[in-house]
C-alpha cells in the first residue's frame, strides 16, 4: 500500500490536437494574482483586527 501513495505518473506531452489545456498564463498575470491574493489577505486581516476592537470594550 505504501507503494501507490509514493508513486508518481509521468508527464507524457499530448499528441493529439485539441486535447489538453494550453498554457495562457504569462508572468504578468501569475505576478497580478500574487498580488491580489496578498492584498486579499491585508483586506480579511483588517476585518478581524476592525472586528476584534468593534462592540462594548471590557
Amino acid at each position: 500500500m505504501s507503494d501507490s501513495l509514493l508513486r508518481r505518473k509521468a508527464i507524457v506531452p499530448e499528441t493529439h490536437e485539441g486535447h489538453g489545456l494550453a498554457r495562457t498564463l504569462g508572468w504578468p498575470h501569475l505576478v497580478a494574482l500574487g498580488v491580489g491574493a496578498i492584498v486579499g489577505t491585508g483586506i480579511l486581516t483588517l476585518i478581524g483586527v476592525g472586528a476584534d476592537k468593534a462592540g462594548p470594550q471590557r
